[in-house]
């Protein structure tokens, strides 16, 4: 984690990461989605879980709101918010086409989910962490976890490029279900830090503050081409600063 380097914190030890892993809870048997990244060959839910991601990309752009949603097939979204966030169409596709099929693989298979639940609760009860970092779909499996398991603690939770409050595909599915428009933050967890790049489309919206009782939001640049990797996130000054007040010595 080189951003400890970064953030004038080099006189800190790099702490030991431990990962959770569920990814293959979420697979389907016989289907080789690295190697299908044609967003026209998405199924129905995963078109739907595309075009929510995308539209809520593009909800940043002014023009949008006058245009209103698109309703045609996904292609067009992705070639509209291609254009303006300057990304190229190949890579905005295999980004929503990743996204769609993993995170349909985890909110539409109940007994999967609670699966991949059950590991990240047992990690953490093995290690008991002070710090949480969930990346991606991993926030949404985090903080799903930590409400099934409130027993579980943690002193700080930091979100990496989170989905978690992408309206309909991601926000509206979440358990235990928003109130009011609002998520609730896990029993077990002291202080909730949330990073973004600017750029990042699969963190949107980026501030998960105005959807949830979150501590602290916060963007971090970590490249054009990188936007969303959890590497370039680890690399982050802002990733290392936020946890160095958890570091021992």
């Amino acid at each position: 984690m080189s951003g400890f380097a970064r953030a004038g914190l080099g006189h800190l030890q790099v702490p030991e990461l431990r990962v959770a892993y569920y990814a293959d809870l979420l697979t389907r048997q016989g289907r080789q989605d690295a190697e299908e990244t044609d967003i026209d060959r998405l199924d129905d839910d995963e078109t739907a879980l595309a075009v929510a991601l995308l539209t809520a990309a593009a909800e940043a752009f002014p023009e949008w709101r006058r245009q209103g949603s698109f309703t045609s097939m996904p292609r067009q979204v992705l070639d509209w918010v291609a254009r303006r966030r300057s990304v190229p169409a190949e890579v905005l596709a295999r980004v929503a086409v990743a996204f769609a099929r993993e995170v349909n693989a985890y909110l539409s298979w109940p007994a999967r989910r609670r699966a991949a639940r059950q590991a990240v609760a047992d990690a953490i009860g093995a290690v008991r962490p002070q710090v949480l970092l969930a990346h991606s779909l991993g926030s949404v499996v985090a903080y799903e976890t930590l409400h099934a398991y409130p027993a579980l603690s943690v002193d700080l939770l930091v979100t990496l490029g989170s989905p978690l409050g992408i309206p309909g595909a991601v926000f509206d599915a979440l358990e235990p279900e928003p109130l009011q428009e609002r998520g609730a933050k896990p029993p077990g967890v002291g202080r909730w830090v949330n990073l973004a790049d600017p750029g990042d489309l699969v963190a949107v919206p980026r501030r998960l503050g105005d959807r949830f009782p979150v501590d602290h939001d916060d963007e971090t640049a970590i490249g054009m081409v990188q936007f969303h990797m959890l590497g370039a996130y680890l690399a982050s000054g802002m990733t290392a600063a936020a946890i160095a007040p958890y570091l021992d010595g």
